[in-house]
């Protein structure tokens, strides 16, 4: 993204990639190839200004996401934390401890079921464990301890 003084105060047939309108004014954007004016170049999730919060901005599947959306929706890559393969904007995923995961990868590493949303799970040493394999899962006697040893996560 580039922030640029218009010379002569008038940008000469430069129209906006936000709002079609034509760009008049002292200051434009500059971002994927495109004029934007600067109130119309926002983040597609939270709708901040781009050019307000900073010199950078991410596009992934039409989308025009702030560094924090974009980290947020699909981690610091934009791939899968179990597979490593890319996540498309389109698709749905799931999160734990800050890791972004293909549905179908968000699964026990021991029974390798698909875990989904209100299945509680554990994640040890970034390994997903569902409620039943989860390490020591055998050691423990709910009559005896009455706290468990991991704590518990739920899918939300």
């Amino acid at each position: 993204m580039v922030n640029s003084q218009v010379t002569g105060g008038v940008c000469a047939s430069r129209s906006c990639a936000g709002c079609g309108g034509h760009i008049a004014d002292r200051f434009l954007l500059f971002s994927m190839e495109r004029y934007w004016h600067t109130s119309c170049l926002k983040c597609s999730c939270c709708q901040a200004q781009l050019g307000e919060i900073g010199t950078t901005c991410y596009s992934k599947g039409g989308m025009i996401l702030c560094r924090t959306d974009y980290i947020r929706l699909f981690g610091h890559t934009g791939a899968c934390s179990a597979c490593g393969q890319s996540i498309p904007a389109s698709e749905m995923v799931m999160r734990a401890q800050g890791n972004v995961y293909h549905l179908k990868c968000f699964s026990c590493a021991t029974c390798r079921n698909q875990l989904v949303p209100g299945d509680r799970f554990h994640y040890v040493n970034g390994t997903l464990f569902c409620e039943h394999d989860r390490p020591g899962a055998s050691l423990l006697n709910p009559h005896l301890q009455s706290n468990p040893v991991l704590p518990d996560q739920k899918v939300c």
